[in-house]
């Protein structure tokens, strides 16, 4: 492993040490606790990811494949059950072979979220970090509605040191990405990343707002490769399930960005996410700094909830 991929997984490790705390002491004293693997053992397993914030959905399915490999596998000793823990648990999170096809087409990436939640630093990392690929990126300011969201945009862009196409305040979001897109294919931009709005509370109107974003897009951009990402923020645990739940019923959802999960105990949405969604954590959030936005990698997520400091 080079070292900044150690250093990576080391911020990982650490980012997740509230999450790790909630789950493995739990995880850790059923394995050494219990001498038989009987329904008691099952029972405490299930009651620690679920308190884990891992869900209630994601978690049955974990405990029925362990069962199922457990069983298969003929093992007596609850203790040799965490390898196996681990792994069901991993591949509850697959995240599929295209996960980041955006990065290698002509694509325009709609990133959507309610107020708060770090949509707006997420795109400033993400356009950074795809900006050190060598790719030519420019940002849209479409969240025209939230008071300096645009001033907070163009400091990131700035920041990044790439191109920002940008209205008034107040401005229609779809006249600004119908800019933004003219500007991506004067300036012969890799990533159109489009700041947009996520008004939860008037649904419609956000459906419509997207519906008329998408419109222009399909019109104006017909070959770009489109990629719809919702910020969460990992703190709120189950009540981010439950926004990912009603952004998926106005917009057809891609992938998930989940920050904020250095300050919290409920990790373990991430699992619960993917596992009840079906809608794969694309990127996660670690820290303050632009690289503290990574790729979502199950196996190293996993590795770290698991791993004692």
């Amino acid at each position: 492993m080079s070292q900044g991929k150690k250093g990576i997984f080391g911020r990982l490790v650490a980012g997740l040490s509230k999450t790790r705390n909630n789950i493995v002491a739990g995880i850790d004293s059923i394995f050494s606790g219990f001498s038989a693997i009987d329904d008691d053992f099952y029972e405490e397993i299930e009651e620690t990811l679920i308190m884990g914030d891992i869900g209630i959905h994601a978690t049955e399915a974990i405990i029925e494949d362990l069962k199922a490999k457990v069983k298969e596998q003929k093992i007596k000793e609850p203790s040799e059950c965490k390898a196996l823990l681990i792994d069901t648990i991993k591949r509850q999170m697959d995240l599929g072979e295209n996960a980041y096809e955006f990065e290698n087409r002509r694509s325009v990436v709609l990133v959507i979220g309610v107020n708060g939640v770090g949509k707006t630093t997420s795109i400033g990392k993400l356009a950074g970090q795809l900006k050190d690929q060598g790719k030519k990126v420019l940002l849209a300011a479409a969240d025209t509605f939230r008071a300096a969201a645009i001033e907070q945009l163009t400091e990131w862009a700035n920041r990044a040191g790439v191109d920002i196409i940008a209205q008034q305040e107040g401005s229609d979001p779809a006249a600004v990405v119908y800019d933004a897109v003219s500007a991506a294919k004067a300036r012969n931009a890799d990533v159109l990343l489009c700041d947009t709005a996520g008004r939860l509370h008037n649904k419609k109107n956000l459906m419509e707002e997207l519906r008329k974003i998408h419109r222009i897009i399909d019109k104006e951009y017909p070959d770009a490769y489109r990629e719809t990402l919702v910020v969460l923020d990992g703190t709120t645990g189950q009540n981010a399930l439950e926004q990912a739940r009603q952004f998926r019923e106005v917009a057809d959802i891609t992938g998930i960005i989940l920050t904020k999960l250095d300050g919290t105990a409920k990790g373990g949405i991430a699992v619960a996410i993917q596992a009840e969604l079906g809608i794969p954590v694309k990127y996660i959030g670690i820290g303050e700094q632009m690289d503290d936005l990574q790729k979502f990698n199950p196996d190293e997520f996993v590795n770290a909830l698991f791993t004692r400091e």
